[in-house]
């Protein structure tokens, strides 16, 4: 009776354990897919945050640019030329909302201004160190006393013979910026390299850094959840307890634009289906336990009537034969399921490779060319009876074979999941190498190229693989070189920086980067449609191959050009491979 009486209890504490078990998955998924939906219109917004701020500031930028030339600032050797010139720069101030607009010698003395904010002299500012070297320089910071915080934008005014005489500075207005938009959105804020925040629409957020100690708001812990990082906040009434965190770069302001969105209603939804899942089911449970407690009753009060029992008995294990027979049929349908995703694996890796074509000819095209060339200049050499110099260029055909060969087989090895060993690199020896490859081809064009491996005052050594790291500075190079087709100047400056991550800039002076966000992208050409010149992907494979190597290739527009800056890992001494990356 005892063991009876067990079972018919366990079987709704079972069921109970059960109903927690599915309301627990149901609440983690309707989360889960609650913040996915709140990470997409937090994004938005914070796109958006971020496209209003760059726009308000684009425009001081552009009249920074447009004003540095003006002709009442050509020559300001005169009090009365420099009466004349701070009355039209106060009055471009006025116009624009500026707080100052001023104009500084190469020597840093602010020769003619609308206010005078910054003082009689600028030299030690960065962002003026910037504009003498000829670029747009910009800075941020808080004028004091007032304890305004300030934008500033240096356009380089250029005397007649090329040189820099001066340079225009705008000073925007950070908080008139922010009055467009404060309190429209979540917690919205931007933080500068240092990771204080300097705009924000929430003014309890101005200067303050998350890692610091003692600040209010305080993080408290951050985590992850569902591939989403989550904030728990302490000390302000006006941000969320617990808030999703988003953040995007913004190298046009130099800055990184963040988001706090509250994930309150996201957790409430999550609950309520847990919970109506829940009542449901517990709906359903005692249903089911009535009905099994009436059936148990009337087998107890028709326990006599033994013809009906084997009846039913004969039924159930009919109905048992037909359970295993779909058992079975079902464990069949599993295991040609598992066959077609198998196939399916296959036919996806296939497909790959053959979008990978015209990756392939775009990695083969410069060794093909490299080796055609020096089979024409050891003809002309053996012509002319120099066989030395016919067996150097011979030697260097065999060389451009053997790495044709090693570009085949890091494509084969992906077929298998293989890749080319990475190791230790020499990163002159590379950069080398992809200038000898497209020596001919700038020399053809009238290219400039700047490079001096003396002053890496011997072997840089970095992690990477030869070949593809080899390829990576080939495809810049070639891309500066497409950049400046038409150009009157065309120079291509490549520098290594040596420090905790390796740093190579290939510089061009040609237009600079029309869409910075889509130069990645694949088959993203700037090219004329039908073009031969290429099929933009020399920069997405650059991007993958660089990844691979655990580093990191950005580009940005210098305003003289473009430049493109390929981080990678030093080699150290005894490193395994997860130790370098």
């Amino acid at each position: 009776m005892k063991t009876q009486n067990l079972l018919r209890w366990s079987l709704p504490a079972g069921f109970l354990l059960a109903v927690a078990a599915l309301a627990l998955a149901v609440w983690s998924y309707g989360y889960r897919q609650a913040l996915n939906g709140l990470a997409e219109r937090s994004a938005a917004d914070l796109a958006l945050a971020s496209d209003r701020v760059s726009t308000q500031l684009q425009v001081y930028q552009e009249l920074a640019v447009l004003t540095a030339e003006h002709p009442v600032l050509a020559d300001l050797s005169t009090p009365a030329a420099r009466a004349a010139a701070a009355e039209l720069l106060r009055s471009v101030a006025d116009k624009t909302a500026a707080l100052d607009v001023f104009f500084a010698a190469a020597d840093g003395r602010v020769l003619a201004a609308a206010e005078g904010v910054t003082g009689a002299s600028v030299a030690a500012a960065d962002y003026f160190e910037r504009a003498t070297q000829g670029a747009l320089g910009t800075g941020h910071s808080v004028l004091q006393p007032e304890g305004k915080r300030a934008y500033f934008y240096a356009a380089p005014a250029f005397a007649p013979d090329g040189g820099v005489r001066g340079a225009l500075v705008v000073v925007a207005d950070v908080g008139d910026v922010e009055q467009t938009w404060r309190g429209s959105l979540p917690a919205v804020f931007f933080t500068d390299e240092g990771g204080e925040v300097f705009i924000a629409n929430r003014s309890e957020l101005l200067f303050w850094r998350r890692s610091a100690e003692g600040q209010t708001p305080s993080v408290t812990d951050r985590g992850y959840f569902a591939g989403h990082e989550i904030w728990r906040l302490e000390g302000s009434p006006y941000l969320p307890a617990r808030a999703l965190h988003l953040s995007v770069g913004l190298p046009v302001i130099g800055m990184t634009g963040e988001i706090l969105v509250d994930v309150a209603p996201a957790r409430r939804i999550a609950a309520l289906q847990a919970a109506a899942l829940a009542a449901v089911c517990l709906a359903l449970g005692a249903m089911l336990f009535i009905v099994m407690e009436r059936r148990r009753t009337l087998a107890e009060a028709n326990a006599v009537l033994e013809s009906r029992v084997e009846q039913r008995t004969r039924d159930l294990s009919a109905a048992n034969t037909r359970l295993r027979r779909e058992v079975r049929e079902r464990e069949e349908a599993e295991a040609a399921l598992k066959r077609a995703q198998q196939e399916l694996v296959q036919a996806g890796k296939l497909s790959a490779l053959g979008q990978m074509s015209a990756g392939i000819s775009h990695e083969l095209n410069q060794p093909l060319m490299a080796i055609q060339q020096y089979a024409e200049n050891g003809a002309a050499f053996l012509e002319r009876g120099k066989a030395e110099r016919t067996g150097e260029n011979l030697g260097r055909i065999a060389d451009m074979a053997a790495r044709m060969a090693r570009i085949i087989k890091n494509l084969r090895a992906f077929a298998r999941n293989e890749s080319e060993p990475m190791g230790q690199v020499d990163l002159v020896q590379v950069i080398d190498a992809a200038v000898e490859l497209t020596a001919p081809r700038l020399k053809a064009d009238r290219i400039d190229l700047r490079w001096n491996p003396a002053a890496c005052a011997g072997p840089v050594h970095a992690w990477g693989g030869e070949v593809r790291l080899t390829q990576v500075f080939v495809n810049l190079i070639n891309n500066a070189a497409d950049a400046m087709q038409g150009q009157v100047e065309k120079v291509i400056s490549i520098s290594v920086d040596i420090g905790p991550r390796l740093q190579v800039r290939v510089q061009d002076s040609g237009p600079g980067i029309k869409e910075p966000e889509k130069m990645f992208d694949p088959f993203y050409s700037t090219k004329a449609v039908g073009s031969s010149e290429g099929m933009g992907l020399g920069l997405s494979i650059s991007y993958g191959l660089v990844q691979s190597f655990g580093g990191n290739i950005r580009g940005a527009n210098t305003g003289g050009g473009a430049v493109f800056t390929v981080e990678l890992e030093p080699w150290r001494e005894g490193a395994e491979k997860g130790d370098a990356a």
